[in-house]
């Protein structure tokens, strides 16, 4: 595989000097989670000069706390929506041609206590195959009690019957939206984290005609002109719309999900174990992830938005609760190591039934009388096709020039062909550097180059020194937080590890980014408040009325 020389790959200080110099863009993107990041992707690619405003770090919401699947939703196939399925299962296949660096082929098992239940989630899968079509995963099949055992150690053996085996997919959330963004930026796209946009810019014929945005790091606010301006903020749209117009009826509901993560010992083994039917009716999942068990989620409908939910006491029982229902080691508070929640932006319904079950799990795109595009619903799995619909909207709304889509066969940024995937994971897998696909290896080059780099962060995981220094120069990293909630993952899979390498991933970032000392102190202290609500028996998640 060859070896491309280190540049520049995604600079804060390069795009907020290219915002500076372009007096109107065709896009503005406001929002840079999952679908702003391939809204902007798109246009990008159809080729509109595009910008995009994150007020926080990329992903920090919603996209980087799901459940890591990349599927086309059971059970969405069992309350009947088969569009809903089929859609996503399509994309579903165009995420893993796309980024096999990051998507994998994950076996799911439902491990069945009565033979009627094996009868029904077969029937149920064998549609699920079928409307896969040519992007199928693998067959679904039936297994023995033995065959479930031994694929699932750990699993409760009383009383089963057999299983179900079925294939999704899995990636890492946080890890494509970084890679999303920076494909964006290959294709000569601008994006800002930390950029707030406080207003939204009118034409005396009340039309809509740009955003006004502050640098949260300096606190400097821009006007930023532009024909086509798009809302994809997830939960915070309504916020934006208000600022549209301040009387806008909410679109969105927000509901809360949780995840736990457990030990490997938990549930040892490859493949993960799906539990169709809890006793309230979710579905929850025990999903091995970077060398642990996540286990989630929970669908709790809420009444406001925050950057930093959190678990609810009655969640973390349930997760537990239910987990130890299908676990020999039944799981405890004690052994959770990281507990973390996440908002999914659901389209709000006509009537407030209090019930997230009654909610579109479909995205929804208006727009307003001012000219306004928001996009809003969805998941992570459909986010290409709904910025495919997003831009074409744009297109039509704000008279920007006919451009085809192309992103079906776009590679995303660390692409690597299954060959050089094999070579690339030979080469690091001391380091554990696959998941950077292409750039592997010039993380590799770089602990070689620079002294002390090539060292581990913590004893017990893999991540060195040299991910620190590439997540600053290259993908836009400016706090303790986005580099170890979201450019390494240690904050959501153990917490306390996340807080002891804090101090020296400060140190690091401040070498980079020519701060002092006084930066150092100010980062790990902010980073370690917040991460403390992370850590099981430390969250201050109330019980939910």
């Amino acid at each position: 595989m060859e070896i491309t020389s280190e540049k520049t790959l995604f600079s804060r200080d390069s795009c907020l000097k290219k915002a500076k110099e372009i007096p109107q863009w065709d896009v503005i993107v406001i929002g840079g989670g999952a679908t702003g990041l391939g809204v902007a992707l798109d246009a990008a690619n159809r080729g509109f000069s595009t910008l995009l405003l994150e007020q926080s770090d990329f992903a920090k919401g919603t996209s980087s706390r799901s459940t890591k699947l990349v599927h086309g939703g059971v059970r969405y196939l069992a309350q009947g929506d088969i569009q809903l399925v089929r859609e996503a299962l399509h994309e579903r296949g165009v995420l893993l041609r796309n980024a096999p660096h990051l998507v994998k082929k994950q076996a799911f098992i439902i491990p069945c206590y009565t033979w009627w239940d094996q009868f029904k989630y077969l029937t149920g899968l064998k549609l699920y195959d079928w409307l896969s079509g040519r992007s199928s995963f693998g067959s679904s099949r039936r297994m023995n009690g033995a065959g479930v055992s031994q694929a699932l150690p750990g699993v409760r053996s009383a009383g089963l019957k057999g299983g179900i085996k079925y294939f999704d997919g899995q990636f890492d959330d946080s890890r494509l939206a970084i890679n999303l963004a920076q494909t964006c930026v290959e294709e000569g796209g601008v994006l800002l984290n930390y950029f707030r946009v406080t207003g939204l810019l009118k034409n005396q014929q009340g039309k809509l005609s740009g955003v006004t945005a502050r640098d949260e790091e300096d606190g400097i606010e821009y006007n930023f002109k532009a024909k086509a301006v798009i809302n994809a903020t997830g939960v915070f749209v309504d916020q934006i719309l208000r600022l549209d117009t301040p009387s806008a009826r909410p679109l969105v509901r927000p509901s809360q999900g949780i995840h736990v993560v457990l030990d490997k010992s938990f549930l040892r083994g490859e493949d993960a174990l799906m539990i169709p039917q809890t006793k309230d009716g979710r579905v929850l999942f025990a999903v091995p992830w970077h060398e642990f068990t996540l286990v989630g989620t929970t669908d709790t409908p809420l009444t406001s938005a925050s950057l930093e939910p959190e678990a609810l006491e009655q969640e973390i029982d349930f997760v537990l609760q239910t987990a130890g229902n299908y676990l020999e080691r039944k799981p405890s508070r004690a052994d959770m190591l990281s507990v973390f929640a996440g908002l999914r932006p659901l389209a709000a319904p006509e009537k407030d039934t209090g019930s997230t079950k009654e909610i579109s799990r479909s995205h929804k795109l208006i727009v307003s009388g001012t000219g306004l595009i928001t996009i809003t619903g969805g998941k992570w799995t459909t986010y290409r096709q709904m910025a495919e619909e997003t831009v074409n909207k744009a297109i039509e709304t704000a008279s920007l020039e006919k451009a085809p889509c192309t992103t079906t066969s776009l590679k995303i940024h660390g692409y690597l062909s299954p060959g050089e995937q094999a070579a690339s994971g030979a080469e690091n897998e001391e380091a554990s550097l696959s998941i950077y696909g292409s750039d592997a290896a010039l993380i590799h080059k770089l602990s070689r180059e620079k002294p002390g780099t090539a060292e581990k962060l913590h004893s017990n995981f893999p991540y060195i020194k040299a991910q620190v220094t590439w997540a600053v120069r290259h993908e836009m990293a400016r706090t303790v937080e986005d580099i170890l909630a979201r450019r390494i993952r240690v904050l959501f899979l153990d917490a306390k590890a996340a807080i002891d390498m804090a101090p020296e991933v400060s140190r690091l970032m401040a070498e980079e980014l020519q701060k002092d000392a006084e930066w150092e102190k100010a980062q790990v202290e902010t980073f370690t408040s917040m991460a403390i609500r992370y850590l099981p028996g430390s969250h201050h998640g109330k019980v939910l009325a």
